[in-house]
């Protein structure tokens, strides 16, 4: 009767050890793929650098020639700081609730220190280009470090696997002599070097408790997803900031007051609500120094190649992000499925079968219940004796009966590896 079990066992685990392998090969296709998207990611940082580069030069240029009209400037500058001050506050005392005496303070002495030049040539969308260059690179630090601990997990799990399939045919035989090459050490893979490992001590061990910790990580994917897309949504749908009143919402809101706390500058952006201050971007330098009229032009193109690629930049993380949802969801949902079989690879050993039936009871039929049911303990792999039911209808002999027996036996060990 073990025997019997035990061969119906087998072929689960058998069926468990090729749903493993599926993980297997759906991660090494993400990887390959997520290799991909690191070199896109590192030529659209490159071609970004430049263009940012190039912008720096030319604001360089253009603050070397600005004496030529820094009387008319400075003039409106003093009429433009009281209005910038006061339209600033007003909205972030509004709207952020909170800080308003030291965010006012850094504002005055910003101001005091700063020169109409940051208006005249839009000083400040280059000041978010590299803020925003650093939000970049933060995000792909937290993907990255999340997606090793997905190609770690997986590995793992495909390792212990190896492991009981070694035990149940050491020389590999067929049907499943085909895993050879898969069990074989992976390529070396290209990883970005992290700054920090914030999410090592929450996730590690990975399959401390195999189920979990899937889960877990897909939850985590879940969250950064939806941070990521309201950041990235903040800050490009209004790229002066969507200051108006009807064109905020919410998560544009708690970005910008973000942006006020961390950096005076993003208050430039309200110029607009400021006659003096938009006057300041209408000067004509062109007639006393005829070069400037082309350097501005060229520091615009400059800024609009950086904030291109930047953007493509967003677009590349976004689909790395996808990527990694969706590969996680398939992946949760094949671990549930066949991952129990990974927690058998130090507890099959020395064992000739996975079944052991103990016990088998059956009462004698009566009148009142002529077939009464059989009673069978068992235990299965590690786990305690198990005591299952099974219709007195059918007879020990039939296969039937021990096919029945194994069936529940298992799926009480999987839902024991779950809890």
């Amino acid at each position: 009767m073990s025997a019997a079990g035990s061969k119906y066992i087998d072929t689960e685990v058998e069926n468990a050890i090729s749903g493993v392998k599926q993980m297997k090969t759906l991660m090494d296709k993400t990887s390959k793929d997520h290799q991909a998207i690191l070199h896109t990611l590192e030529e659209t940082k490159r071609r970004k650098e430049e263009a940012v580069r190039l912008a720096r030069e030319k604001e360089q240029e253009l603050a070397e020639k600005q004496e030529v009209c820094n009387e008319t400037m400075l003039a409106l500058w003093e009429e433009c700081k009281p209005c910038l001050k006061h339209t600033c506050m007003r909205f972030y005392s509004r709207t952020c609730h909170s800080g308003s005496g030291l965010v006012g303070r850094q504002l005055e002495e910003f101001l005091n220190r700063s020169s109409p030049f940051s208006i005249w040539v839009n000083g400040e969308r280059l000041d978010s280009l590299l803020e925003r260059d650093e939000r970049q690179e933060q995000q792909l630090e937290d993907l990255e470090e999340r997606f090793g601990l997905l190609e770690d997990g997986v590995d793992d799990i495909f390792q212990d696997s190896t492991q009981v399939y070694s035990h149940m045919y050491p020389f590999f035989r067929a049907p499943f002599g085909g895993l050879r090459e898969a069990f074989r050490p992976p390529v070396q893979r290209v990883r970005v070097p992290f700054r920090s490992r914030r999410f090592s001590r929450e996730l590690h061990p990975f399959f401390q408790h195999p189920h979990r910790g899937f889960h877990h990580l897909f939850q985590l994917f879940s969250q950064m997803t939806q941070r990521m897309l309201e950041e990235a949504q903040g800050g490009w749908d209004h790229p002066l900031g969507g200051f108006a009143s009807e064109s905020r919402n919410f998560s544009d809101d708690r970005m910008v007051c973000r942006e006020i706390r961390r950096n005076s500058a993003g208050c430039l952006r309200m110029r607009d609500e400021c006659e003096k201050c938009r006057e300041i971007l209408s000067v004509d330098c062109g007639q006393t120094d005829p070069a400037q009229g082309p350097l501005r032009e060229q520091l615009e193109d400059a800024l609009r190649l950086a904030e291109r690629f930047t953007r493509r930049y967003d677009d590349l993380l976004s689909s790395f992000q996808a990527e990694m949802l969706n590969t996680t969801a398939l992946l949760d949902q094949l671990h549930s499925q066949f991952g129990w079989v990974s927690r058998l690879a130090n507890l099959t050993q020395g064992s000739d079968s996975f079944l052991q039936v103990t016990t088998v009871l059956s009462k004698a039929p009566n009148p009142a219940d002529p077939s009464p049911d059989t009673q069978v303990t068992v235990q299965l792999f590690d786990s305690e004796p198990l005591s299952l039911t099974v219709p007195g209808d059918i007879s020990w002999e039939d296969p039937r009966f021990m096919e029945m027996v194994a069936e529940q036996a298992l799926r009480h060990y999987k839902q024991s590896t779950i809890e």
